[in-house]
Order: structure tokens, then sequence, then C-alpha cells
């Protein structure tokens, strides 16, 4: 993962980061914040809400997780709104000529 994590980053963490993270054990992580005491080379404690499949916060959690094996998640935006037909102005579909 280029750089290190930032608050507000949304993070795949599994058994690459740790293997607590192993398997069904995996979580997406919302970044709150990132601690800056050292610590072991290449490792990191990252505080965060752990988010369901629908990006809902379920949990808090704080994580002693390797960098290297973090993956960033481009977070989905909001769903597109509905393409809607622009409005008819009165000039169009009404003949003018015809009103003077």
């Amino acid at each position: 993962m280029p750089g290190s994590p930032r608050p507000g980053d949304l993070l795949r963490i599994d058994g690459r980061a740790s293997v607590q993270f192993a398997g069904s054990r995996a979580l997406v992580l919302r970044v709150l914040s990132v601690d800056p005491r050292p610590t072991y080379h290449g490792w990191v404690w990252l505080s965060g809400y752990v988010l369901n499949r629908r990006g809902e916060a379920v949990d808090k959690r704080e994580v002693f997780v390797q960098l290297a094996g973090l993956r960033r998640l481009v977070p989905r935006g909001p769903a597109a709104p509905p393409r809607r037909r622009p409005a008819m102005s009165t000039s169009e579909g009404a003949d003018v000529s015809k009103s003077r």
C-alpha cells in the first residue's frame, strides 16, 4: 500500500495484514486514527469503524497490523441519480408565431 494509512481511508484487513484476520475474520475498516508512537518496524496501530457489506459502521476497533498487508479500497460513491428528460421550454413543441 503506497503511503501510510490516514483518517478516512477505507482498508481491507485480512490475513496479509495479520494472522488474526485470516479467512472469515477479515474486515473492512474506516480509519479514524493512526497511532503515531513507534512500534515494530512495518507495523502500526489503527483505530476505526468496522463496516458491514452495506458500508454501515457496526463496531469500533483498534487493530495492530502490518502496513505491507493493508489493501486500500476505493469507496463506492452514492448511487447516481436517475436520469430525467429535460423539461420542455415554452418555445419547444409550441408554435409561437401563431400567438403573436
